[in-house]
C-alpha cells in the first residue's frame, strides 16, 4: 500500500467524523428543541443552521468520496475483493449504504434548493441518513475484524 494510505485514511474519517456528528447533532439535538420553542424560532433556527451546513457540507461530502474511492482502490485492487470474502462482502455493504447516503443528500440539496424542504422531510432524511451511517460505521469496524 502507498506511503501516503494513513494521511488517506485520516482525511477519510475526519469527513465522516464531521458528516456522521452533522447528522447526529440534528436528530438528536436539533429535533429535541421542537419541543422548547415555537414554531417561527424553530424555522429560523433550522434555516441558520442548514445555511451554515451548505457552506462547507459539500466539500465534505465530495472528500468523503473521493477519500473513501481511494481506499476502496488500495485496499481492492479495484474490484478484485467485492463478494470474494468477507471483507469484500461487508465493503460491497457499505458501499452500497455510502451511495444510498449520498442518493438521500442530493436528494435533500436539490428539494431544498426547490423550496420543497419542509420540517417533516428535513426530520426524516436526517434520521434516515443517521440510520445508514450508523450502519457504514458498524460497517466499517466489524469489516475488519468478522
Amino acid at each position: 500500500m502507498a506511503a501516503w494510505y494513513p494521511w488517506i485514511v485520516l482525511l477519510h474519517l475526519s469527513c465522516a467524523i464531521v458528516f456522521v456528528g452533522a447528522a447526529a447533532f440534528e436528530v438528536l439535538v436539533l429535533e429535541a428543541l421542537h419541543k422548547r420553542f415555537d414554531v417561527t424560532t424553530m424555522r429560523q433556527l433550522e434555516e441558520a443552521v442548514m445555511a451554515r451546513v451548505r457552506r462547507f457540507m459539500p466539500v465534505v461530502v465530495l472528500l468523503l468520496f473521493i477519500s473513501g474511492g481511494m481506499l476502496f482502490d488500495l485496499r481492492c485492487n479495484g474490484l478484485t475483493c467485492i463478494g470474494t470474502t468477507r471483507f469484500g462482502w461487508f465493503l460491497l455493504l457499505k458501499v452500497t449504504l455510502a451511495f444510498g447516503v449520498l442518493g438521500v443528500f442530493i436528494n435533500a440539496v436539490w428539494a431544498g434548493a426547490r423550496g420543497r424542504m419542509n420540517a417533516c422531510r428535513f426530520r426524516y432524511t436526517h434520521r434516515i441518513v443517521l440510520a445508514m451511517m450508523v450502519g457504514i460505521v458498524f460497517l466499517a469496524k466489524t469489516m475488519f475484524y468478522l
